[in-house]
């Protein structure tokens, strides 16, 4: 395999809180009238899994792309797999329900799910949109549970306007919604474990509420996290943890940056657009709303034909 930048066909995800933003800011093409939450840039869990757009290995899953070629893609010949990141775009057309996602001790206790560390960087936002995220301080288990049993249990999260450009970071165990009016570019471990507490008592199409998982979610909060505790960041390197790092970048219009091998890196584009070449290789075009992965294995060059905002996500 000669190395190449790899585009993906986007899964897309419909969401009792979706939208058609997705196609609006980013021009992708979902179903047109469908609320559409999330589009699956980049996956490879036993159910979802991203097929290969672009080049040779177009019509492959990124799974068995890096099961035939693994030092190539992933910088070591023995990397066995699942790809260890799940890339998002979010549409909040909508609130999110009251949810956490589990810790390794908390699926070990349980005896199910896997851990999902995450983090959202705000693509847009409407004036005075707002996200929760975390435990306000002194409440307890026994305090968010009666809460819970009152349908007031967003009340017992930090409450956090946000702004364009800001990345907050949900470490596993984090309670949190995404309220409504915000597209976000999720970078997340590789999981799709959800506990939700609380659903603002919607309906679905057929009139049926959604499932909760009220027990899970108990045992898998952390309560003694502060939610005006967790990192927030613009600019530079805008998290840093076991599963993965971020960092943000911006080029102005003809300007160029040269890829280095030697590690796989993902490239979320936010805005902006222009080409990565290779030598002997067909430049490959990037606009606002893609995700690239970059092997281990290519050298090439970013030029960039607008001035163009981008998420570099390593691991």
């Amino acid at each position: 395999m000669k190395a190449y930048p790899l585009k993906f066909k986007p899964i897309y995800k419909r969401r009792i809180w979706g939208g058609q933003r997705l196609q609006e800011v980013f021009g992708k093409d979902i179903p047109a009238g469908e609320k559409i939450g999330e589009s699956w840039e980049l996956a490879d869990l036993p159910e979802d899994k991203s097929v290969i757009a672009n080049g040779e290995l177009a019509g492959q899953t990124i799974g068995s792309a890096i099961e035939k070629y693994p030092k190539e893609i992933m910088g070591d010949e023995k990397f066995a797999g699942p790809f260890p990141l799940l890339i998002k775009f979010l549409d909040a057309g909508d609130i999110l329900s009251v949810q956490v996602h589990p810790d390794k001790e908390a699926c070990q206790k349980l005896g199910k799910g896997e851990p999902k560390t995450e983090c959202w960087y705000i693509v847009s936002a409407m004036d005075r949109a707002v996200i929760y995220k975390g435990i306000k301080q002194g409440v307890t288990k026994e305090k968010f549970a009666e809460a819970i049993k009152k349908g007031n249990a967003a009340e017992m999260l930090v409450k956090v306007t946000v702004r364009e450009g800001e990345c907050h970071s949900l470490p596993a165990g984090t309670a949190h919604s995404i309220g409504a009016g915000i597209l976000i570019a999720e970078i997340q471990t590789p999981s799709d474990t959800t506990y939700r507490v609380y659903d603002w008592n919607r309906v679905d199409a057929d009139g049926k509420k959604r499932e909760l998982h009220i027990e899970e979610a108990l045992e898998s909060i952390h309560f003694g996290q502060r939610g005006d505790e967790l990192m927030v960041t613009r600019f530079g390197r805008l998290a840093e943890c076991e599963n993965f790092k971020i960092d943000k970048g911006y080029q102005g219009k003809g300007s160029e940056v040269l890829i280095r091998p030697g590690e796989m890196k993902v490239l979320i584009i936010v805005s902006g657009r222009g080409t990565i070449a290779g030598a002997e290789l067909e430049a490959v075009e990037f606009k606002a709303g893609d995700t690239i992965l970059i092997p281990a294995a290519y050298m090439g060059t970013m030029r960039f034909e607008e001035a163009t905002e981008y998420l570099t996500v390593t691991t």
